[in-house]
């Protein structure tokens, strides 16, 4: 997720350096180094915990000391409360962000969540950086962050699922995988759009304008979800990936 948020990151202001000891490809214009001793006495005004949760206490104590003042610690890494950061560095500023996958494209959604000792200008700062890489959505606890986990943060997983089991099903109806693939991407694609445009009716309008009485249209969504079994499905999806992050905390 790191490398995907810095392909879009790159394209503000900002001079970055990566530490990576396995030395993976950056985009044009990022220090990289593989080793901390190379910034050793070098000032951030925003280090970015981007390993995994699990890695966080043996790493990020490491750079309490490169942190500028009046800098934050800007989080991407799940399970990993902003309180136990902050103290790991010091008592610095936290934010915690939760984006999602589609920030490699600049199309993601991510959760925002100040922490301990953030001010306004940290949280303007997050606010941008994130943008780059598509919508932010701020919210006042780390709780409400885990909510958006479960929507958002996981929310790829389940639309990719959806459209491979559509795809399946239009397989059935005897087309090969790259026509169902198509039509049935294309068919999410634009609908999603339609939605998407400014001053766009209500979801269930939307829905509603394609559905004719007692045609092809009612016959399919009262196969999808007349029980209310597909209501009933996402809800109890999201709340499970809500309880495994509460979990994780």
């Amino acid at each position: 997720m790191g490398s995907a948020l810095l392909s879009q990151w790159v394209n503000g202001p900002e001079a970055i350096t990566v530490v990576d000891p396995a030395g993976s490809d950056v985009p044009d214009g990022v220090a990289l180094v593989t080793d901390r001793s190379e910034i050793a006495d070098d000032q951030f005004d925003c280090i970015i915990a981007a390993v995994k949760p699990q890695l966080i206490d043996d790493i990020l104590a490491d750079y309490v000391s490169n942190l500028a003042a009046g800098g934050y610690v800007l989080s991407i890494a799940a399970g990993y409360s902003a309180a136990r950061l902050s103290k790991l560095m010091g008592d610095a500023p936290v934010i915690r962000t939760m984006p999602n996958l589609p920030a490699a494209i600049g199309r993601g959604v991510s959760g925002i969540c100040p922490g301990p000792h953030a001010n306004d200008d940290h949280l303007a700062h997050a606010q941008d950086f994130m943008s780059r890489a598509g919508s932010t959505v701020t919210v006042d606890s780390e709780d409400k962050l885990d909510r958006v986990t479960a929507v958002a943060g996981s929310g790829p997983g389940y639309v990719f699922e959806i459209a491979r089991a559509y795809a399946e099903a239009a397989m059935k109806q005897d087309f090969t995988e790259d026509e169902a693939r198509e039509m049935v991407l294309g068919t999410i694609g634009g609908a999603i759009a339609m939605a998407s445009e400014p001053g766009a009716p209500s979801l269930e309008e939307l829905r509603n304008s394609v559905t004719s009485k007692a045609g092809t249209t009612a016959a399919g969504l009262d196969a999808l979800n007349g029980d209310g079994g597909l209501s009933t499905r996402l809800h109890d999806t999201l709340q499970a990936a809500y309880d495994r992050a509460v979990e994780l905390r």
